[in-house]
């Protein structure tokens, strides 16, 4: 099998693109993971799908890939990569594309800057649509999302500096405090000191696979420089740190509102660069606005 593709970015956080609107390709799981191998095959953290579309709504269907071969709901950074390629591929001329997911329609719009806006979904605080097991840990406030997780015996060890850049957490650090966030996929949002020195590599694979979280989480680590300008380093599930995450922002931002940390309109600045975020009432969707960047094309035969 052949495949072609595009290579692209946002953010640093980087993506395979392929048009299967014509259903060429049979992408399983072991195909996903090859193709991912950054030393024998093409590398990416997701890669995307443009598929013809499963709703009446919908220009396309949009199916994300993690490089472990997992599917997945929602990637924002992935949703402007795909917007352009869509329009350079001739596969639309619009502007404002409606595109299904396996989390609902999203919507998303070229800008004549180069940038792409996403419509990420209205976010969720609610358990059972995060999802998340709340029994496992201790709820701090139900109606925002927040609880506390005992770190037992399975959680790794963290060193000074980690556990400096968590200084505002549970003292002593025995637990973890957290927001929980559904946009489209699960994400928890650790408030820290430092993102430079939080545990994201050491925390984020255990809370990733923790028990309280079904289908896994990705775990964002926090810290608000102002109430409109905030950094974040997120640990993707089925990934690893990536240089940037869209829907990891969208999910910090709104319970940076929510809990009164930030306003619902921020930029957030991530290891890759800044997006900008609108968040205008707790029923709309959240609106991310940033660049993508495209890096090449080519074929692989499987």
């Amino acid at each position: 099998m052949r495949i072609e593709f595009t290579k692209m970015h946002g953010l640093g956080n980087d993506f395979m693109v392929i048009d299967n609107t014509a259903g060429l390709y049979d992408l399983q799981t072991d195909i996903v993971r090859a193709l991912a191998d950054r030393h024998h095959g093409v590398g990416f953290d997701q890669m995307l799908v443009v598929a013809r579309p499963s709703v009446q709504e919908a220009e396309f269907d949009y199916r994300i890939f993690n490089a472990d071969g997992s599917e997945v709901e929602h990637c924002g950074n992935g949703a402007r990569c795909f917007a352009a390629f869509v329009r350079e591929k001739g596969l639309t001329t619009n502007k404002q594309i409606p595109v299904n997911t396996s989390a609902g329609l999203i919507s998303l719009e070229v800008l004549g800057d180069g940038q792409v806006k996403v419509l990420m979904g209205v976010p969720s605080f609610v358990a059972e649509k995060i999802p998340l097991e709340p029994s496992l840990a201790t709820a701090l406030d139900i109606g925002v999302s927040r609880y506390v997780l005992a770190m037992d015996e399975t959680a790794p060890p963290l060193s000074a500096t980690e556990k400096a850049s968590l200084a505002g957490q549970t003292k002593p650090l025995e637990s973890i405090e957290f927001c929980a966030v559904a946009i489209g996929n699960p994400h928890i949002v650790i408030p820290v000191n430092s993102v430079d020195d939080a545990p994201v590599n050491t925390l984020g694979p255990w809370l990733e696979v923790h028990p309280m979280f079904p289908r896994r989480v990705n775990v964002g680590f926090l810290q608000v420089i102002d109430r409109h300008n905030l950094r974040l380093r997120v640990f993707e599930r089925g990934v690893g740190e990536t240089t940037a995450c869209g829907s990891g922002a969208c999910a910090a931002l709104a319970a940076g509102a929510q809990n009164g940390w930030a306003e619902s309109s921020a930029k957030i600045r991530l290891n890759g660069g800044t997006l900008t975020l609108e968040w205008p009432s707790i029923a709309q969707n959240v609106e991310m606005t940033g660049p993508c960047t495209k890096v090449f094309e080519g074929q692989i035969e499987l």
